[in-house]
């Protein structure tokens, strides 16, 4: 069922379009997830193939950010001027688009995935577990990226509700397809499997995919929905509507590319103190994705409601739904991240029972605590961007705050003030953190203020 997102309760429709959205990323987010709990019953190697395939994966991810984006702005501004004959045109566009763009990425990393695993390991049984998981993987990137943009489809033209059930009844096949796949005999279970191994879990992600993908399409195309697509819609290319896919969300790809570049920096400074240190880092990693998939949640469903309200040209509603965006997801976090700088010990303990790793991992679920608070207000509140197409704060905010932050404080505490003397440790580590983002969140807001995200339309 489609909501008309121009009309009623600001609030009410952010909530009901934020939570099955909160919910599906949870779905989507536990494929990987359970992939490797069940890939790490064969081996620390297969641990290790798998996990090296991921790191070489998100170069491919940058594509499908990047149009998914544009998407994102064009069909809720199309939704919401109610001109269902282009909505219908651009979904089709998508779709097809980035079926095109995924063979072309899908050849080249088939190609190169090899090669691209032996610059990390060298080890036979690593290479060879990447390898198998990440082929079949690759084989169907076009479907991987098709289903992603039949579950944004749904999202923007307001039923959020099924993308949610579909993503999340998939995941729970997979849990249950990949021992199944993997095994000999079942685990917990005794029963045979068809013990594949690691091609097992990959064989049954893609599996199910394939037929969330096909469910996706099925509902888009009945026709139950704002959206109706048509064969020969999905058998032609619209150059206008191409160049716009690619162009308009650049600079969201752009930022991720610079965020993710910066990422792998930032670990190599972490490394200088030691395997703890590291460990901590993980934990830091793993706590930011679970604390910002609600923020992720409210800025998609905040986006619909933004970009729908832009197209029916009612700015002053896309306004309020931002900034409610925006205090819904600080205040939860503000909430959530006080218990967790409260009480750092045994949230570390959950996770670790390393005496060294808690020590060092005290001053940074505290630090990063404070940096979370902070980026929470600027994540949410960037559903006026996304809705709006005006992508370009993600990128200047991402480049300024990373590159133009973080990276050299982390050069100043690491190398040059103890030449002087001056000892930061890791602590000077763990604070780049909140310096990058409280730059992040005042050029965020800064660009939010200018308004200049009101006036676009594409």
């Amino acid at each position: 069922m489609s909501r008309d997102l121009t009309k009623g309760s600001i609030v009410g429709n952010l909530l009901a379009m934020s939570i099955p959205t909160m919910l599906g990323m949870l779905g989507l987010t536990l494929y990987d997830v359970i992939d490797l709990i069940w890939i790490g019953r064969v081996s620390a190697k297969a641990v290790a193939g798998v996990t090296l395939f991921s790191s070489i994966f998100w170069v491919v991810e940058v594509l499908n950010e990047i149009i998914g984006t544009s998407s994102v702005a064009l069909i809720t501004q199309g939704v919401g001027s109610g001109d269902d004959e282009r909505t219908n045109r651009i979904v089709e566009q998508t779709i097809v688009f980035k079926a095109f763009v995924a063979v072309i990425a899908a050849i080249v990393l088939y190609i190169g995935l090899e090669p691209a695993l032996r610059i990390f390991s060298d080890d036979p049984e690593v290479v060879a577990a990447g390898l198998a998981y990440g082929r079949v993987r690759t084989f169907f990137l076009p479907i991987f990226f098709m289903t992603y943009s039949c579950f944004t489809a749904l999202r923007c033209s307001g039923d959020p509700q099924s993308q949610m059930w579909i993503m999340l009844l998939s995941s729970i096949l997979n849990a249950v397809l990949a021992p199944v796949f993997m095994f000999d005999k079942v685990p917990f279970v005794g029963c045979r499997g068809l013990g594949l191994g690691v091609l097992g879990a990959g064989l049954a992600t893609v599996l199910c995919i394939c037929l969330s993908f096909a469910i996706g399409m099925g509902l888009l195309v009945a026709g139950k929905h704002k959206v109706r697509l048509t064969l020969r819609g999905l058998l032609r290319l619209d150059r206008g509507i191409d160049r716009k896919l690619l162009t308009i969300g650049l600079p969201s790809g752009g930022e991720m590319l610079a965020r993710q570049l910066a990422g792998l920096v930032t670990t190599k400074f972490v490394a200088l103190y030691g395997t703890a240190a590291i460990a901590a880092l993980g934990i830091g990693n793993r706590l930011g994705g679970l604390v910002f998939m609600p923020l992720f949640g409210l800025m998609a469903g905040g986006g619909t409601i933004v970009g729908q309200n832009l197209g029916a040209e009612n700015v002053a509603r896309a306004e309020r739904t931002a900034r409610a965006a925006s205090l819904f997801g600080g205040l939860s976090i503000t909430a959530l991240m006080g218990l967790g700088m409260i009480f750092p010990g045994p949230l570390l303990n959950l996770f670790v029972d390393s005496p060294q790793t808690i020590e060092v991992g005290i001053p940074m679920i505290r630090i990063m605590g404070a940096s979370f608070i902070v980026a929470s207000y600027a994540i949410a509140l960037g559903c006026a961007f996304s809705g709006s197409g005006y992508n370009m704060p993600f990128l200047v905010s991402s480049i300024a705050s990373r590159w133009g932050a973080q990276l050299p404080f982390l050069l100043l505490a690491t190398y040059l003030l103890p030449r002087l003397g001056i000892e930061m440790g890791i602590f000077g580590v763990w604070s780049s953190f909140l310096l990058s983002d409280l730059i992040e969140t005042a050029i965020i807001f800064a660009y939010y203020r200018k308004g200049a995200w009101k006036q676009s339309r594409v």
